[in-house]
């Protein structure tokens, strides 16, 4: 159920998250989030993720109706005119749509990594951009992998601008995040799951001739410079994206992509990789 108030400013004790959106790292350590965006809050609202509070312009409120009434939480829902939600940042970019969510109780390894199926994982280590972590979040909902390990290098995948970027794919991927990322990589293989490094320094090895049929985990790097001596001694396997000599790399949203992409290709083959 859901309670509709009116407001014209934001005043209210209830909104100071809307009014702090640009002080990620106090929602995190408060355990929430905010979403942003029609598509965002959708899915938010479609989600299992507890939900604190709708902010919206009256418009939305009718289409939004019949996800609000799904919601078992009673929901303070705020309606603002549009001149006032244009003093928040980046209205043009979310249509003046925003929800606050609880950021739930994380996965345990053995959730994402079970030792029954053929779980395919990522890993990330050393993430300074909240976006690329977010577009890496996506490309493993689009691709189907079970969860993605945050190395504790990493942003959180919980800031606004990884849920804007993920597309609400925060809300379908488990995140584990990690306080060893080097611990937790050694947990995996004590599972049973390969650690594939994805990494542009490969020594000639192709990410066609990595195995993604097996139980595995692709690690990527940060954006400058990659992965560490220490997590890569750690893996079973280094490959690269080939790719011509005029680009050494790609972005690693971009990378992610072609990763899981062969990832899922392999693993429709029946037998191993070529």
């Amino acid at each position: 159920m859901f309670e509709v108030r009116t407001i014209d400013s934001f005043d209210l004790p209830e909104l100071q998250p809307y009014r702090t959106m640009r002080r990620q790292m106090d929602h995190r350590q408060r355990g929430i989030f905010v979403a942003e965006g029609e598509k965002v809050v959708r899915r938010l609202l479609e989600s299992r993720f507890g939900l604190i509070s709708v902010l919206l312009p009256e418009h939305w409120l009718a289409e939004l109706e019949p996800l609000l009434r799904r919601r078992p939480e009673q929901i303070p829902v705020f309606v603002a005119p549009k001149r006032l939600l244009e003093t928040l940042t980046g209205f043009s970019m979310y249509q003046g749509l925003l929800a606050v969510g609880k950021i739930p109780p994380p996965p345990s390894l053995a959730e994402i990594a079970p030792s029954a199926g053929n779980p395919l994982l990522v890993a990330a280590e050393g993430l300074s951009s909240a976006e690329n972590l977010g577009v890496i979040a996506r490309n493993c909902a689009a691709f189907g992998a079970r969860g993605m390990i945050i190395g504790e290098t990493c942003v959180s995948p919980f800031l606004r601008r990884a849920v804007r970027s993920s597309m609400g794919a925060v809300f379908e991927v488990p995140m584990f995040e990690s306080s060893s990322l080097a611990g937790t990589l050694l947990e995996l293989r004590r599972l049973g799951v390969a650690l594939l490094a994805a990494h542009p320094q490969a020594k000639g090895r192709t990410l066609w001739q990595a195995n993604f049929q097996q139980p595995c985990c692709i690690v990527f790097g940060s954006e400058g410079s990659g992965l560490t001596s220490d997590t890569l001694d750690r893996c079973d396997d280094i490959v690269a994206i080939p790719m011509t000599a005029a680009v050494d790399s790609l972005n690693v949203g971009s990378a992610s992509a072609a990763f899981l992409c062969e990832a899922v290709r392999q693993r429709s083959l029946p037998t191993g990789p070529p």
